[in-house]
């Protein structure tokens, strides 16, 4: 599986973005997914993961009230809306996406530059 994420940028502490993942490949609903990032100097960690129904999902409580995940199975995006922004959520953030369960990953995408400043 192929992902791509967008949606990146600069905001204010305050604000919000919505950050995007296009996946391709084999049938999109098979897959876990979930967003994580990596600030500078700091260890990569997961944000949110959901199962392919949304039934199943985990938040990280740095971000639990504020972010928001969401996937669209037909459309084979998965959504990160973001509120509330910190300076502390400056990183860069990570799609990912597997079939072994909400802690296991093995696709990643590219990347995108989140900064928020104070």
């Amino acid at each position: 599986v192929q992902l791509q994420a967008s949606g990146g940028g600069l905001v204010q502490a305050g604000g919000s973005l919505r950050l995007s993942c296009a996946a391709s490949g084999p049938p999109f609903r098979n897959y876990y997914m979930a967003w994580f990032r990596q600030a500078p100097g700091k260890e990569r960690e997961i944000v949110a993961a959901l199962d392919w129904s949304a039934t199943s999902t985990r938040t990280a409580d740095s971000v639990k009230g504020r972010f928001t995940i969401s996937r669209d199975n037909r459309r084979n995006t998965v959504d990160l809306q973001m509120t509330s922004l910190k300076p502390e959520d400056t990183a860069v953030y990570y799609c990912a996406a597997g079939l072994r369960g909400l802690d296991e990953y093995d696709w990643w995408g590219q990347g995108t530059q989140v900064t928020v400043s104070s």
